[in-house]
């Protein structure tokens, strides 16, 4: 027995194209497209029929860097992956990419066999797993091949965070050596770590204590110079770049500047970076601890900078970086010292509502609204067109999308686990009223209707954006 569902009536929107038309799902994948109102469309029958007039009907988002249950600075994000994916699903994103952490010492498949035992029968979407490289050597090279093979494609490496996930310059190169033979992509954290912890242990040393000065001793210059250091080392390997959180105009100079020579040099933001700033951790009290992330929030000027970015395909794609921390227990572990405030925002359930907001705002068209947060990471880290799209054949990850309803954004309402929102008290127009992951329902008329162990691993192939 066939599972079938139509959805009517509504604008559909990909990356490409806007058109009135009706979507006809079948055993958990898009059967066929119409245009509404045509015979076609009217001969698409099924037993349950979603009616979508005057709505968006979009792909679900796909967020390409989530950390849930990352331990990080003596403590853990505080999404799991059941209640991760949850919020994720309210937010219209329907698959999330995680980041598998090496520790230092043991094996890459330790560390992927860890986060698979924490992701396995617990997500309420799909989900794939990027790798976080924290020892390179000849074993762990080795380890990114077959991790390739059997999709696992990609490679995140820190030039910041000495003592925990950094790596030089030369196992940098290597690294990116590697890639460029087995088809991986090397994802960099681009801030110059050594640098940043001298100038950690003066603002210390000077009683400079509080959130602001994480933003004030993480300067500009050293995320533009460690993004221009991991744009020669690729070029050097001759490797696929792309750096992860970009934050600032000077950062994405170097990646225009890269890509005008016409190399495979990608770069994401992240929406705090779009919509929060400085003044965010300089907030009285310790309320700015709220807002400690790296790459840090920057000055209100660097905003238009990133935007144009968006707009010129210099950055191709926003994802979240999710990595919450409550505030009570967890962020508070810094008063007194900025260096120990856990680095992380939550953001997993905003950022489709957040960049629609952009396009109400006239940042950004429609289309790139979901180039940006579907189709291109997908396309990014070979996820494509299963995911990322409308399309026959691929799978029925589906939000519709109501354009017109206003919500405002808040801790009370929102589903992460975490006690506070970045975004609290902002009004936003638009909000997703029915999210379908492989033609399921997982939110219906804003109620949640899904189910941890829905969402299943999803193997990827390699990048698909290099064209």
């Amino acid at each position: 027995m066939s599972s079938r569902t139509v959805i009517r009536g509504g604008l559909v929107v990909t990356a490409s194209d806007e058109i009135h038309a009706d979507v006809l799902i079948e055993d958990g994948r898009i059967a066929a497209l119409a245009a509404s109102g045509t015979p076609a469309a009217e001969s698409f029958t099924a037993p349950r029929v979603l009616d979508a007039t005057g709505k968006y009907v979009i792909p679900g988002g796909v967020d390409v860097h989530t950390h849930m249950e990352l331990p990080f600075g003596g403590t853990f994000a505080s999404d799991t992956f059941e209640t991760g994916t949850r919020a994720a699903a309210w937010g219209g994103t329907t698959t999330i990419v995680d980041f598998a952490v090496q520790s230092a010492g043991r094996s890459l498949r330790e560390g992927l066999d860890t986060w698979h035992a924490k992701a396995e029968g617990n997500c309420a979407i799909d989900y794939g797993f990027h790798m976080i490289v924290s020892d390179v050597d000849e074993n762990s090279l080795k380890e990114m091949d077959l991790l390739v093979e059997e999709g696992v494609s990609s490679f995140k490496l820190f030039m910041a965070y000495p003592g925990v996930f950094y790596s030089d310059d030369g196992k940098i190169l290597r690294a990116m050596q590697r890639a460029s033979a087995n088809g991986g992509l090397i994802m960099m954290h681009a801030e110059n770590g050594l640098a940043i912890d001298v100038l950690v242990e003066q603002a210390l040393a000077r009683g400079e204590t509080d959130p602001r000065h994480h933003g004030e001793v993480r300067e500009v210059l050293l995320e533009a110079e460690a993004t221009h250091r991991a744009i020669q080392l690729a070029r050097v390997a001759g490797a696929p770049l792309y750096v992860v959180h970009v934050s600032a105009g000077e950062a994405v100079a170097e990646l225009a500047a890269a890509r005008d020579k016409g190399l495979p040099v990608f770069g994401e933001t992240c929406p705090q970076y779009l919509f929060l700033s400085a003044d965010n951790l300089a907030e009285p009290g310790f309320e700015g601890a709220k807002y400690v992330c790296s790459t840090p929030l920057r000055p209100r000027e660097h905003q238009a900078a990133l935007w144009r970015g968006l707009r010129t395909n210099d950055l191709q794609v926003v994802s979240t970086d999710h990595c919450p921390f409550c505030f009570a227990g967890q962020k508070e572990l810094g008063r007194g010292d900025f260096s120990k405030i856990p680095n992380g925002l939550p953001g997993v359930e905003n950022r489709m509502d957040l960049l629609h907001q952009a396009v109400v705002d006239g940042h950004i068209g429609r289309r790139r609204w979901i180039e940006i947060a579907c189709a291109t990471p997908a396309r990014m880290f070979g996820l494509y067109p299963q995911k990322g799209t409308i399309a026959p054949g691929a799978d029925a990850d589906i939000v519709v999308y109501d354009p017109h309803a206003e919500q405002v954004i808040s801790a009370e309402t929102h589903h992460m686990n975490v006690d506070y929102s970045a975004y609290e008290g902002k009004r936003v127009t638009g909000r997703v009223e029915t999210v379908l992951s492989r033609g399921e329902p997982v939110i219906e008329d804003r109620r949640f209707v899904g189910r941890a162990g829905h969402g299943v691993y999803t193997p990827r192939s390699t990048c698909q954006y290099l064209s």
